[in-house]
């Protein structure tokens, strides 16, 4: 991940030797507001495939256009995810992989996600939608009752899909709030490139005792299902690091965009009114996602050989680093992207859940949660609005994943 090259990771453990990294190379990860900052449009409009100022003999690249971001994150033969390529290049040892999906290729990532693919079908996530509406209510509940001022990250926006993941997964409700801990810490650099992977080692170690427990008595949710289907054709770790991708990648991401689109929602009541009348859900879902981008860069790519993006050379060794919430407001999405437009028909789908073989694979289970949540805030709430002015609100400066850490509101 770009934080990973944040900072110093000190002492003689699985990351050492990765040096500061000065903070101008963050600035992708800084945002105006709900909006990239304005460098973003102008670096896209006049370099859509940037060099990245990192030092100590490492090429990397910014990606900002739509056009190149898909070249980029389409191309197989011209890009690794591998973990052990990326690890390399920054100093960071082989032994600190987080496994998962998302630094993995082809041949592993291929067959890891053909299994995880069955249990993230419409067809299976619907047994989740009547759990989704129950959490939802009963979050609404606890907002209405926590006074006023309320704080919706807290109260609503962070527990529903953490929920929702410890119901799909099978972890038990107990143990949510140390999850909700975890996830958040692995995004944000505030607290050193250490952060992230220490969180990723903690999660792991609590997952391989989980999968111990449900190798013994197999349970109803995905870890079960996989161990029932796959037990013998994949080993802990692998499977550990499975349910740690599809735990933070859901958690996190779906709990900023929930707070953040409520956000937005509270400055359009235009389009609060049509969530609450049931009209244009997907589409404003849709819209929300692009224009809000919470996963502003999609894992780093490594370049396996000589190539060409947007006319720029890439060598082999290369890193290469997309801007999803650069691509995202390029005019290749249509007219005026830096506006909210339910009414939107793009000439193509935005990179909000990435692009590729590595799309997100929780990407639909996102969705439901929003096409849910959504609607039965703005009906509960109809006169939801922030308690303090958004000016004054707390927004991650150098985050993976955008967000805040409060939200208050008034309810009535």
């Amino acid at each position: 991940m770009l934080g990973s090259l944040a900072r110093r990771f000190a002492g003689d453990g699985p990351y050492a030797g990765l040096a500061l990294l000065p903070d101008r190379i963050l600035w992708p990860l800084h945002r105006d507001g709900l909006d990239p900052v304005e460098r973003m449009a102008e670096i896209r409009g006049r370099e859509p495939v940037s060099k990245l100022p990192v030092p100590f003999g490492i090429r990397a690249w910014l990606v900002t256009g739509d056009d190149a971001t898909r070249e980029v994150l389409g191309s197989l033969d011209g890009f690794s995810n591998d973990f052990g390529k990326f690890a390399g290049k920054v100093g960071i040892k082989i032994s600190a992989d987080p496994g998962g999906l998302g630094f993995a290729d082809p041949p592993d990532h291929t067959r890891l996600r053909r299994m995880l693919t069955p249990e993230f079908t419409m067809r299976r996530l619907s047994r989740l939608q009547p759990r989704i509406e129950a959490i939802v209510a009963d979050r609404l509940d606890a907002l209405g009752a926590a006074g006023a001022p309320a704080d919706l990250w807290h109260e609503w926006a962070l527990p529903i899909p953490a929920l929702t993941i410890c119901e799909l997964l099978g972890v038990p409700y107990a143990d949510r709030e140390y999850f909700e801990k975890v996830s958040m810490s692995r995004f944000d650099m505030g607290a050193g490139a250490h952060a992230p992977l220490d969180a990723v080692s903690e999660s792991l170690n609590y997952l391989d005792g989980l999968i111990k427990e449900q190798r013994r008595i197999p349970g109803d949710g995905l870890l079960g299902a996989l161990i029932r289907t796959h037990g013998d054709a994949i080993d802990d770790r692998e499977l550990a690091g499975l349910a740690d991708g599809v735990l933070t990648g859901g958690l996190e991401t779906s709990a900023s965009m929930l707070a953040l689109g409520a956000m937005a929602l509270m400055e359009d009541p235009a389009m609060a009114a049509q969530l609450r009348a049931g009209e244009n859900v997907d589409a404003i879902v849709d819209e929300l996602l692009r224009y809000l981008t919470v996963v502003q860069v999609a894992f780093p790519r490594v370049a396996i050989r000589d190539l060409e993006i947007g006319g720029v050379p890439i060598r082999t060794g290369d890193v290469v680093i997309c801007s999803l919430s650069g691509a995202n407001r390029d005019q290749q999405v249509g007219a005026e992207p830096e506006r909210i437009d339910p009414a939107r028909r793009p000439g193509r789908s935005h990179l909000a859940f990435g692009y590729g073989v590595h799309r997100c694979i929780g990407a639909e289970l996102a969705k439901m949660e929003l096409r849910t949540a959504f609607p039965a805030l703005v009906r509960r709430f109809p006169d939801l609005r922030m308690a303090v002015d958004p000016a004054d609100l707390q927004f991650r400066r150098a985050s993976i994943v955008f967000g805040v850490d409060s939200l208050p509101v008034h309810t009535v």
